[in-house]
């Protein structure tokens, strides 16, 4: 009987497919090459950033750096008006005014306020808005007291805070003598 030729040539190469060489080590010598890491690109550019400018360096990438917080200061120059111990009637007006400083490095704005620290209030809210002023520059701060009704010595004081509530420099004062 006749076997088929696509039988037979099925069966010849499963036979040389089975008999292949194969190398097999399990000696010392066996060498594989490890993987190569895969980066990601770095970013690279020419552009300021903040006040920094890239390196140019395409592996280190500048990031900007958070700014610091700023640091709230009023520092008392002068009094422009009402010098301490100056003498006055029951009742009077007083247009007091004071020469500062923003010391700090904040800029004050509307949140910030000067407040009644000791001392009668004289006619004044006990809270006040801080004059606006950028770090740095002088401001005058003006607050219209009147006098109080009986004769005697009156001192009252006033400080900065800060958006936060937080008291911050130099505090300063009306003082006047009731005759």
């Amino acid at each position: 009987m006749k076997k088929p030729v696509g039988y037979v040539l099925a069966l010849l190469l499963l036979i040389l497919a089975a008999c292949g060489s194969r190398e097999v080590s399990t000696g010392p010598d066996e060498y594989f090459r490890p993987p190569q890491a895969v980066s990601a690109p770095t970013p690279f550019s020419t552009q300021a950033i903040g006040n920094a400018q890239a390196t140019g360096s395409p592996t280190q990438a500048s990031l900007p750096t958070p700014a610091p917080p700023c640091v709230d200061g009023v520092r008392y120059l002068e009094d422009l008006s009402i010098p301490d111990g100056t003498l006055v009637s029951p009742g009077q007006t007083l247009d007091k005014r004071w020469s500062v400083e923003n010391s700090g490095s904040c800029n004050w704005d509307e949140r910030y306020r000067v407040q009644l620290i000791g001392g009668p209030e004289m006619g004044v809210s006990p809270k006040q808005a801080l004059y606006p002023a950028r770090s740095g520059t002088q401001a005058v701060i003006r607050m219209v007291f009147t006098a109080p009704m009986e004769p005697g010595a009156y001192r009252s004081a006033w400080q900065a805070y800060s958006p936060q509530g937080e008291p911050f420099g130099d505090p300063f004062f009306i003082e006047v003598i009731v005759q």
